[in-house]
């Protein structure tokens, strides 16, 4: 390859999305058709962040003119992370700087990288540490949708995972009337539950529960949500319908007490980012012993089947809105590139987003918590029109149901409790 002509190296950090492959296609097709080269990292930082050199291909249009389609990542992923500080090493930082001489010693003077939060966060501090030397545009992804996009634009794979997974629920929807029996369904969203509330709303599901209707300055007890669910489910009964299928954002887990998360999972997992592996909380299972337990102390016996239905959703094929959506963002990555000058030190790199079909780079820096340097979450507003309208279709004790006798006596009925019993034990619920 010749190495006086630019150099665009793409690599892709964190889990997969459904989009991946459209980014790396519009962004190779478009470098290319600006005379550059491209080269796929592959593996993300991985091989970078160790000096090695060889786990690259070179990208033609060829290679990439039909993957658009196709979901998951030719150039695969991890969560290889670059920033770790390391206090072994005569460099603590010598990760970063590691994977910033191997690009240079790819001859790559600007880089795509395509992830969430901890990879925007990554791609910030290179660009950083290059001082001008290598410019850096990243694409954000995530079917969390929780990066600081500007309102209503949300991030590449979200709608997808939304469409997957509303498939996924309406069929167990039908399956638990069929068979009378609940499913707990916990759907990914580590810092926000776009995506839980999204599905469940869609999907017109039972009820979703998310860590954001809960206060944020004190741990969610298990107990709480153990309550929130019973109550729903002794309601449902009254009405008839002892079946039904609960939402649950995987960021619930991460709000419990430390205590009880060491106590039941002492030797949990954690990524390179410092973040608990969710899927090995088994959130569902745990909270459907619970509620199983509670109904056997009453002599009653019901079936609730626990389901995880995050990993099915991440490399579906992208629907058409994340094809041209993602279309957008890759060509617009390699235009935010293209307009910078190689050394220019002032404006090193952004994430791209799309505002009213025009290409708006946010500056690294511009999307940071102040507090803590890493990129804000964007969580789901539940004082907004839309998540009052998701709750007003959501089956959950409220209210009214304790105010009036005539619907208060059966769901007390259900809890074998008095009306009275029950008001004292749940009405906390209806008090928040």
């Amino acid at each position: 390859m010749n190495k006086t002509r630019p150099r665009l190296g793409i690599l892709c950090g964190g889990g997969p999305a459904p989009g991946i492959n459209s980014v790396i296609s519009a962004a190779t097709i478009e470098a290319i058709n600006s005379g550059w080269e491209v080269l796929g990292i592959l593996d993300g930082f991985e091989h970078l962040i160790e000096g090695s050199t060889s786990q690259v291909q070179p990208l033609t249009i060829a290679d990439v003119s039909r993957i658009h389609a196709l979901g998951g990542s030719i150039l695969y992923t991890s969560r290889a992370n670059p920033t770790l500080p390391d206090e072994r090493a005569d460099d603590p930082h010598w990760r970063l700087h590691t994977t910033l001489r191997t690009l240079r010693e790819l001859g790559v003077d600007r880089l795509v990288t395509i992830g969430g939060d901890d990879t925007a966060y990554s791609a910030a501090r290179l660009a950083e540490a290059a001082a001008g030397t290598l410019h850096v545009a990243h694409v954000p992804k995530t079917i969390d949708d929780d990066l600081p996009l500007p309102r209503g634009i949300p991030t590449f794979g979200f709608e997808t995972a939304r469409h997957v997974g509303v498939g996924l629920v309406n069929n167990l929807m039908t399956d638990a009337m069929t068979t009378r029996r609940w499913f707990f369904v916990v759907a990914m969203g580590r810092s926000a539950g776009h995506l839980a509330v999204g599905i469940g709303k869609a999907a017109g599901a039972t009820l979703t529960v998310i860590a954001e209707e809960f206060p944020k300055d004190r741990p969610i007890q298990l107990g709480h949500l153990v309550d929130i669910l019973e109550a729903a489910m002794l309601k449902r009964i009254a009405l008839g319908r002892p079946f039904g299928v609960a939402i649950l954002s995987e960021g619930l887990a991460l709000r419990l007490p430390q205590d009880e998360l060491q106590q039941a999972l002492p030797d949990i997992e954690r990524d390179e980012h410092g973040n608990i592996r969710l899927s090995e909380l088994n959130l569902d299972r745990l909270l459907a012993e619970q509620v199983e337990h509670r109904f056997r102390a009453r002599g009653k016996r019901l079936t609730i089947v626990a389901k995880n239905i995050g990993y099915e959703l991440r490399c579906a094929p992208p629907i058409p809105f994340d094809i041209e959506y993602t279309r957008d963002l890759g060509c617009s990555a390699v235009q935010y590139l293209r307009e910078l000058r190689p050394a220019d030190r002032a404006d090193v790199g952004a994430m791209v987003t799309m505002q009213e079909g025009e290409l708006v780079p946010l500056p690294f820096g511009s999307f940071n918590d102040p507090a803590t340097g890493r990129t804000r979450i964007r969580q789901v507003n539940t004082a907004s029109w839309s998540y009052r309208v998701a709750r007003e279709y959501m089956i959950r004790l409220k209210p009214e149901d304790l105010a009036d006798e005539s619907k208060l006596a059966p769901i007390a009925r259900a809890a074998d409790l008095s009306p009275e019993a029950f008001r004292e034990r749940y009405g906390y619920l209806v008090a928040e």
